[in-house]
């Protein structure tokens, strides 16, 4: 797979109303992956939960966005507290085909740069793939300037503590 992302482009932009069908469909893309390592099963409907996907719409602190490449959907993030800090990303995800190619790298310095402060991003340990990303990451933005710390999961004691990265990129 190619880490060139010189011949991609990559928008984001903040989601409006007129994005959630399109996000809601994304986000149950996340959660099918998510569900390896949560052990998360969707609903009787086959879907997965999303009140946190209705409060990046409802509440004001929080900001969905878009993820497109060459003018195709590739993915969402919501950020929690984007109007306070540390900013909390609570979800990023990126389509397969978008995955490897350095637009995930892009897209998160995008989110990143339109809240600028303190961050903390949290994952999964045991998903080997996104703790190697936001590791990278954090280097990346904040050269030296990140820590790594593990926390429960709230109102989940039946699951791992997740990691969390936290970073100042100023």
């Amino acid at each position: 797979m190619t880490t060139d992302n010189s011949a991609r482009r990559v928008d984001v932009r903040p989601a409006d109303h007129a994005d959630r069908e399109l996000l809601t469909s994304l986000w149950m893309l996340f959660h099918h992956d998510l569900s390896a390592f949560t052990d998360a099963y969707p609903d009787e409907r086959g879907r997965y939960r999303t009140d946190r996907l209705d409060s990046a719409f409802d509440d004001p602190h929080w900001m969905p966005y878009v993820i497109r490449t060459d003018r195709r959907p590739a993915g969402l993030a919501v950020v929690r507290r984007a109007d306070q800090v540390p900013h909390v990303l609570t979800a990023f995800f990126l389509v397969k085909p978008a995955r490897r190619r350095g637009i995930g790298t892009t897209a998160a310095q995008q989110v990143i740069r339109r809240h600028p402060g303190p961050w903390e991003i949290a994952f999964q340990p045991s998903n080997a793939g996104a703790a190697a990303f936001w590791r990278r990451l954090a280097e990346t933005v904040a050269a030296g300037r990140w820590r790594e710390e593990q926390r429960d999961v709230p109102d989940r004691h039946d699951l791992p503590p997740d990691s969390w990265i936290i970073f100042d990129p100023s």
